[in-house]
């Protein structure tokens, strides 16, 4: 029996590109393709898909979101991250989420096939710099609540440098910086710089 796919991807060329791709194969019955997570999971439990190949950038909820949605409604489906830049923090996001691996929107149909097909086998495909991402999760001091991004904000921080030049560093908007600090700041319980750096150093979760 083919494998039953389905495509949430908002650029209307990109997803009809894929399900002729797909469809181009032999090997999958796509089965429906939405504009929207929103619209996807309203159909979940009728499509019930083995594949799900997921645009990161979605408006309304995102492939983030969308990912955890999914997994938690069909803990066997695979999702696949549809994306234009393979190391971003949004793509390890996306993997922390449930994600099983992502296709770079150029990608010709031989690449998607294979990584179909290697997701499919139990495989997780994924550039070096994002299994480097993923290593790196794990090394996190076990008992911090703070996420690795959060941690390295906080970091650089402690270190002097202003949210323009760890956004710079780190490849983010400085709106996204001040995210993580709120959320570092909710989850330490405290509302100052020197608070946050004051607990995060006493249990060594940075060198300040």
């Amino acid at each position: 029996m083919k494998k039953k796919i389905i495509i949430i991807e908002d650029i209307a060329a990109i997803r009809e590109g894929f399900v002729a791709a797909l469809q181009s194969t032999g090997k999958y019955s796509v089965i429906n393709a939405y504009d929207s997570c929103e619209a996807a999971l309203v159909n979940l439990h009728t499509d019930e898909p083995d594949v799900v190949l997921m645009d990161i950038e979605l408006p309304g909820m995102d492939g983030i979101e969308g990912t955890a949605r999914i997994k938690k409604e069909f803990a066997n489906c695979i999702v696949l991250i549809i994306t234009v830049l393979e190391d971003s923090e949004k793509v390890f996001q996306s993997l922390c989420a449930g994600a099983g691996g992502y296709i770079v929107k150029n990608s010709n149909i031989e690449n998607i096939d294979q990584t179909i097909d290697e997701a499919l086998r139990g495989g997780a495909p994924m550039s070096l710099s994002i299994a480097k991402m993923v290593v790196e999760s794990f090394r996190r001091e076990p008992n911090s609540p703070l996420s690795e991004r959060e941690t390295e904000v906080l970091q650089a921080i402690a270190s002097g440098k202003s949210y323009s030049k760890i956004a710079q560093e780190i490849f983010v908007s400085k709106e996204t910086v001040r995210t993580h600090i709120k959320n570092i700041y909710r989850k330490l319980e405290v509302s100052s710089k020197a608070e946050a750096l004051r607990i995060a150093n006493k249990n060594k979760w940075v060198n300040y």
